[in-house]
């Protein structure tokens, strides 16, 4: 059988550290965690069964491994500590037979992009990345169509554009909205990422911005920072929108659940995994559904592609349809929203939906 393994870490210390150790995270503060994790080994999580191809109807198992470290504590360690504990951990799933080894959240961000992670193993490794932006893409066009947004008359915004995700996310959405803020904290390299996303032909007018407050102008917004702390705030967004926050710490403040229920904020997109899969682990997910970045290790173990798929801070085009695919061929789609930790139900559409008009309503007749 073949077999992966994936790399997850703890993100919110106390609630993720809980999940595997519940007395830990129980009498551990943050810091301590943070501190502690310094300490702590890879940590072997559990096996993933019952992943099966609609196509081939070939069966894979995987596991899950845990680097310890929080993103926190990966910023504030040199780069080369950080490096040697994830390939520690990828050491423990070379160990357990893995074929391939998938990179989550901060593992897939620090430094290079996954390429020394790789030079470093010997079984091959992806981010998920390319699967990550084609999810969370269709993710904007499903939520901009139960939003009742006509996308190309919509203008939408990437936070993050000068990212391996984010360039290439504003890429697929200048296809089809009518325009497009690139977002991020420097100008020149903002002004590379349009010229080359003009380059491939986009219909969508092309806008670069170093400020928040532009996204007021945008009824779809794709977000994907490093940022430790939320960047995308209540006053940021117009009635309506919809954000979908791709990172991991979250880009979008808790302030605009409990204080916009106007606006529609989804996590990226859930993926169904195909087969009757068990992870025999609670990530926050429902029963059989999956992160995009998890789907494409098994997606790729599912095709037999045992290479390094999706490394370095270059993600292209041709590596995110074909990786859709080949995701789309073995069964795995995008399978509902969640947000902030919950379910995003129709009745929950149909509430943003009609307080949007409200609001917009009142400020039309000011």
């Amino acid at each position: 059988m073949d077999t992966f393994a994936f790399i997850i870490h703890p993100i919110d210390p106390k609630r993720d550290v809980s999940r595997k150790f519940p007395l830990l995270g129980r009498i551990l503060t943050e810091r301590q965690i943070d501190f502690f994790s310094t300490f702590f080994p890879p940590v072997y999580i559990s096996e993933i069964t019952g992943i099966t191809s609609e196509a081939t109807g070939k069966e894979i198992k995987g596991w899950f491994v845990a680097c310890p470290y929080t993103p926190r504590r990966m910023l504030e360690l040199p780069e080369r500590v950080v490096y040697r504990k994830i390939i520690q951990t990828g050491r423990l799933a070379e160990r357990l037979g893995a074929k391939i080894l998938g990179l989550g959240a901060f593992t897939s961000v620090i430094g290079d992009g996954g390429l020394t992670i790789a030079r470093a193993l010997d079984v091959p490794v992806t981010t998920g990345d390319a699967y990550t932006v084609a999810i969370a893409v269709e993710a904007v066009w499903e939520a901009a169509r139960l939003m009742e947004i006509d996308p190309s008359n919509a203008v939408a915004a990437v936070v993050g554009a000068t990212g391996a995700i984010g360039r290439v996310a504003a890429t697929l959405l200048a296809r089809r909205a009518g325009e497009v803020y690139l977002i991020g904290r420097r100008s020149e390299a903002l002004e590379a990422v349009r010229e080359r996303i003009a380059a491939d032909g986009g219909r969508a007018d092309l806008k670069i911005s170093t400020e928040m407050s532009d996204l007021r102008k945008a009824q779809l917004i794709l977000t994907v920072t490093s940022a430790l702390d939320a960047v995308v705030e209540p006053e940021h967004l117009q009635p309506g929108s919809v954000v979908c926050d791709v990172a991991r710490p979250r880009d979008v403040s808790a302030q605009v659940a409990a204080a916009r229920q106007d606006v529609l904020v989804i996590d990226g997109g859930m993926v169904q995994v195909p087969g009757p899969v068990n992870f025999h682990f609670d990530f926050g997910f429902p029963p059989g559904k999956a992160y995009a970045c998890m789907a494409e290790t098994m997606a790729l173990a599912l095709e037999g592609r045992f290479e390094d798929y999706t490394v370095g801070k270059e993600i292209s085009l041709a590596r995110v349809e074909e990786i859709a695919r080949i995701a789309g061929k073995h069964g795995f789609r995008l399978s509902g929203f969640r947000s902030f930790e919950k379910a995003v139900t129709p009745e929950h559409i149909a509430r943003v939906r009609a307080l949007a008009r409200k609001r917009r309503a009142q400020r039309a007749g000011r």
